[in-house]
């Protein structure tokens, strides 16, 4: 079965609707001031509107107070949160009080830092590996940074998962092949620019997902 593809940090109808076009699973609205991919609650309805309902739209937050992602949730029409920077204890209470679907980041350099993906078990749906940004970074992610596939070589996953960080339209038939994910996670690699998405990469990303 091929592997499915989220779309993160969309902004403009253009790209959104190239990412659903080309047979995006999930499209990502991300909530988070210090991002070039923040949106306003305006822009995520407007966008929220164009997506039809074979495509999942996901919020993407880091450590949210209730207030931002109940407002992020009725302006994006959202179907599940992507948490970053958030502890097990936190993420279940979202979880159990927005009733979404609800995915959780691990952060990950080395293979210890997998071992995180255990303590998210009964609190999340889902954990999301991606690559553990520079110390001190602004962003938790969508910086263009991977990390070694290798280290997920006979992990006992506790959870469904999805792969992501520094993934792109040249490597991740790679990634796929190399970590049997199912699922993958990508915003910088299909930018021409921090923030700005390209549609001839989102379409070459999508299509490399596919075959």
């Amino acid at each position: 079965m091929p592997a499915t593809a989220k779309i993160c940090g969309l902004s403009t109808p253009g790209t959104l609707d190239a990412a659903i076009r080309h047979g995006a699973a999930q499209v990502g609205f991300v909530f988070f001031a210090p991002s070039p991919r923040d949106l306003t609650f305006d822009r995520a309805a407007e966008l929220a509107a164009r997506v039809p309902g074979r495509v999942g739209r996901v919020g993407v937050f880091v450590d949210p107070d209730d207030e931002l992602v109940t407002r992020a949730i009725e302006a994006g029409r959202l179907d599940a949160v992507q948490l970053h920077r958030v502890t097990p204890t936190r993420a279940a209470a979202i979880r159990a009080r927005f009733g979404r679907e609800t995915w959780a980041a691990v952060a990950v350099k080395t293979r210890a830092d997998l071992d995180a993906a255990q303590t998210y078990a009964g609190a999340v749906d889902r954990v999301l590996y991606d690559a553990k940004t520079p110390e001190g970074a602004a962003l938790p992610g969508g910086m263009g940074v991977r990390f070694d596939w290798t280290l997920l070589d006979g992990f006992r996953h506790p959870l469904p998962w999805l792969l992501s960080g520094g993934l792109d339209p040249a490597n991740v038939a790679d990634a796929i092949r190399a970590t049997g994910a199912s699922a993958v996670d990508v915003s910088s690699g299909v930018e021409s620019a921090p923030g700005v998405k390209d549609v001839g990469k989102i379409a070459a990303f999508l299509a490399a997902v596919a075959a």
